[in-house]
């Protein structure tokens, strides 16, 4: 981490209120090598990635019919099918952005990540190989052997590049562009852009920071050329490599300046967005002609995209209803036999574009409430059944809602549709609220496997809730519908919160 030093330069003059600090190398041994940079990092790691399944692939061919049949088998076959699934795992990998270094250190994400690009990547692959009639090349064994090991050697390798990685991070390893940072006085400290710098490939030589009241000056060029002067100098001397404005960007004056009185160097200017800029320039950016815009909030799915989820909609509702047919009819049972009343609980929900549908559940409560007044189900609510209660803690009561994927109404994933009486009310007290209706409700969500699920008791805990449905709806991808359908299996196991 690179690290502010106060010791004001020698040459600085504190008359003119500007003041120029150094920092400290975050390591006494100088700079890392020049080779070392973020893109190469990344590309490295890819590589080893790539280099961990063939070299499995080969070995559990070779391993597995030395063992059962004391012959090589057909290695050249092993080989390049080692070879088709490395590229396409690293291309996945990439298309997920998970080579990216801070990626990279959050090794939950990445466990989870690779677990289920790897399981994923096998079953297309084997349904294709299937389906075109050469599945019989490939021995049942060494198919077991090369997933299985080839999985434990990507995690344990994820496991020593994420501990790489956060080191590195922290002592600056990949510091190596000299860089210039010119200044806001106090938006050098407030934000974290000294540290992003320094962590991802360039070395701040000096930052020399200016008060607003000189930037706002019309004779800001001519009041700061001694300054200005010294700085090229400086640049010159320790052959500086890039120069970064963080600066207000409604100070157009002064940027104007800045640029003008460094036009001398043959250097690149980045203009650093402001904190309100930086808020803009997380969404997507896209081209409208010769115009660039941000796009601060997407429209519902494209017609392409529609169609994939349809696809995966149906194919998942139709194999879990085939799964589950069984289990339905033991509940179905149950229910019936502890209790008065019907199988099915129906309710009216808010679906895509604000539409109502009547929502299937297992009836999980001695009443069937719907309409204006709503209340949601609580800790040891007197209203839930006894086989209710075990019904809404393993989530078994929402399988009903498949009927509704299939019709239509819902997704498999999207945000989870409440109440209508539920949805009046959040509306008018949630300003973003009304956004989650721009793609179909679904049976589990993004805000689900964030463990934001069952009873929201506070309005915080719905406004959070909402949050991560937006963040869905804007990054919606069908491999981000796979990750949480996975997500959800695993929490429900895990630590299940309804009740």
């Amino acid at each position: 981490m690179t690290i502010l030093s106060t010791r004001p330069v020698p040459v600085a003059d504190s008359a003119t209120e500007i003041r120029v600090v150094e920092p400290v190398a975050p390591t006494p041994t100088g700079f890392a090598p020049s080779w070392l940079r973020p893109v190469v990092v990344e590309r490295l790691l890819a590589l080893v990635d790539a280099a961990l399944i063939v070299v499995s692939g080969i070995g559990c061919a070779v391993g597995y019919h030395v063992v059962t049949a004391g012959v090589l088998g057909k290695a050249d076959v092993y080989a390049a099918a080692s070879v088709l699934v490395a590229i396409n795992f690293v291309l996945l990998t990439i298309v997920q952005r998970g080579y990216r270094l801070k990626t990279v250190t959050n090794l939950p994400r990445t466990f989870r990540m690779t677990l289920a690009t790897w399981t994923g990547l096998f079953g297309a692959l084997l349904a294709i190989a299937f389906t075109m009639k050469v599945s019989d090349e490939f021995s049942r064994g060494t198919t077991i052997s090369f997933y299985l090991v080839g999985l434990a050697a990507l995690l344990a390798w994820k496991i020593v590049a994420a501990r790489w990685t956060a080191h590195a991070l922290r002592t600056g390893a990949f510091a190596n562009g000299r860089a210039l940072l010119i200044a806001e006085f106090g938006l050098a400290t407030s934000s974290n852009t000294v540290d992003d710098l320094g962590q991802h490939g360039y070395r701040l030589m000096r930052v020399m920071e200016i008060p607003a009241k000189e930037l706002a000056s019309p004779l800001l060029l001519s009041s700061l050329a001694p300054r200005f002067e010294e700085l090229i100098n400086y640049a010159r001397e320790q052959r500086i490599e890039h120069v970064f404005l963080l600066i207000n960007w409604s100070r157009q004056h002064a940027i104007d300046s800045i640029l003008d009185a460094l036009k001398i160097l043959p250097l690149p200017v980045h203009l650093v967005p402001d904190p309100n800029t930086a808020r803009f320039l997380r969404y997507p950016l896209s081209g409208t002609g010769n115009t660039f815009t941000a796009e601060l909030r997407r429209a519902p799915l494209t017609l392409r995209e529609r169609a994939f989820k349809r696809a995966l909609d149906l194919v998942g509702a139709s194999f879990a209803l085939f799964v589950f047919a069984p289990m339905m009819l033991v509940t179905a049972l149950l229910i019936k036999l502890t209790s008065t009343g019907p199988v099915f609980f129906r309710q009216t929900r808010h679906g895509f574009g604000g539409r109502a549908f009547r929502i299937f559940k297992f009836r999980t409560m001695r009443v069937l409430e719907d309409g204006p007044n709503i209340v949601q189900a609580q800790k040891n609510d007197p209203r839930v059944t006894p086989i209710g209660k075990w019904l809404r803690k393993t989530s078994i009561d929402e399988l009903p809602q498949l009927l509704n994927v299939l019709k239509g109404d819902m997704s498999l994933v999207g945000p989870r549709p409440h109440a209508a009486a539920h949805n009046t009310e959040y509306e008018q007290i949630i300003g973003n609220y009304a956004f989650r209706h721009h793609v179909k409700p679904g049976i589990t969500g993004w805000a689900q496997v964030n463990g934001y699920r069952g009873e929201t008791r506070t309005l915080d805990l719905m406004q959070k809730r909402v949050g991560y449905d937006l963040w869905y709806i804007n990054n919606w991808s069908i491999w981000l519908d796979m990750k949480i359908l996975l997500g959800t299996a695993m929490m429900i196991v895990a630590r299940p919160t309804a009740y």
